[in-house]
């Protein structure tokens, strides 16, 4: 997803799902290495919504926050290097949760890049990480189970899939448990730049797809039976095709729709709702607009992008969300909340904003946060949060919330 060295980060791909806008990296990771000097301050009280600090310090790269759902109340965070952290009771503790570094290629976008908790994992104890393989840069996708310790994994792995990656960027790395129970994968084009091979379109390769498979059925798992493709012509695990790099997409909880962000190349970043057997467009798009070739593509069968939005200022990629389903905050009630990670911005997408694919002009900045927004997270009540590459954690509240809820360390 991050760019070279030297130049913007990474690039997001906006997408909507269920009249929500969601952000998908399309720069490689080793664009988050890039200094963005200066940024701006958090906005006022005149801004919707504000940050509430929930971990400061004492992390490294986050890149994702979710929860398990067994009414703990705990979150877990994901940290590029390849390890997941707990937050307990408001503090930090000391002790990962997982520590599979030794397994990991750490810089750049690689590294340990996604982590989904099983929906029975209360009984089970069983959760999915993404990541990328040390000796190679291969995307693994592998199941864990927790230890008689509530805090701590076990490291023994079992490997669900493995994917070659030709280059080192685009790497996806989401993966979510959809309401159907099954589990759903973000898989990047591979890399490069501009999908030299052409991977988002090739029904043959899984790179450029969202892919979907049942695994609690199985060795190491079965395909669900109306994947697009489980009868022939392509590979059986596409559940949706061309994407450049779905860095984040999520289910509303509300309608189970799936949203996801997808980072775009150079000029734009895109929003989609996902939809069975949909082909969103990369290569031959870039957003709703011509990418290969650059004039004249044939638009006919592919799904534009919900919301759009160009690299004006210091936007360069988008981070998707979430739509927000809590309590605290009732006016953003089915608004998808996404950002860019170089701008550090928070937009807001309404459910009844879906339709047409809306611009810069219609999506409202909710909140300037000067952070580098990599992922956002959702806890169990539906709250969300702001993870900030940089090394710190927020909670989305209403503007004058203030207060330290933790800090690094227990």
């Amino acid at each position: 997803m991050v760019k070279p060295m030297g130049k913007v980060l990474h690039r997001f791909a906006l997408v909507t799902i269920a009249g929500v806008v969601v952000m998908l990296f399309t720069v490689s990771l080793p664009d988050f290495a890039w200094s963005l000097g200066s940024r701006r301050p958090v906005s006022d009280s005149t801004s919707p919504i504000g940050l509430t600090p929930v971990v400061a310090s004492g992390l490294e790269k986050p890149l994702f926050l979710t929860h398990a759902g067994d009414e703990s109340g705990r979150l877990f965070i994901v940290e590029q290097p390849g390890r997941i952290q707990v937050v307990k009771e408001g503090r930090l503790l000391k002790a990962p949760f997982l520590d599979i570094s030794d397994r990991v290629a750490f810089g750049g976008e690689r590294g340990l890049l996604g982590l989904a908790f099983h929906p029975a994992y209360r009984s089970n104890g069983r959760f999915i990480v993404n990541y990328s393989r040390a000796q190679d840069g291969a995307t693994v996708v592998a199941e864990y189970r927790v230890s008689d310790d509530p805090d701590r994994s076990r490291r023994e792995e079992k490997v669900l899939l493995i994917v070659e990656q030709p280059y080192g960027n685009h790497n996806g790395g989401m993966v979510a448990f959809g309401p159907d129970g099954f589990l759903y994968i973000g898989m990047g084009d591979g890399g490069s730049g501009g999908d030299p091979k052409n991977y988002g379109q090739n029904l043959n390769t899984l790179l450029g797809k969202v892919l979907r498979i049942d695994v609690d059925h199985g060795e190491p798992y079965t395909v669900p039976s109306d994947n697009p493709y489980g009868s022939g012509g392509g590979r059986p695990e596409i559940y949706a095709l061309g994407f450049r790099n779905p860095w984040r997409f999520s289910f509303d909880r509300e309608t189970g729709g799936l949203w996801a962000a997808d980072v775009g190349q150079n000029d734009w970043e895109e929003i989609h709702v996902v939809r069975l057997g949909g082909n969103y467009g990369w290569r031959i798009m870039e957003g709703s607009h011509c990418f290969s070739p650059r004039r004249g593509c044939q638009k006919k069968g592919l799904e534009l992008p919900v919301a759009e939005y160009g690299h004006q200022g210091s936007r360069c990629s988008i981070t998707g969300g979430y739509v927000y389903r809590g309590k605290q905050i009732p006016s953003l009630r089915g608004t998808y909340l996404f950002g860019d990670y170089c701008s550090g911005e928070i937009l807001g997408l309404s459910e009844n904003q879906t339709g047409s694919t809306r611009t810069s002009t219609d999506l409202p900045v909710l909140l300037s946060t000067g952070h580098r927004i990599s992922s956002f997270g959702e806890d169990q009540a539906g709250e969300l949060y702001v993870v900030d590459h940089g090394g710190s954690i927020h909670r989305i509240t209403r503007p004058k919330a203030t207060g330290l809820q933790g800090r690094g360390g227990s």
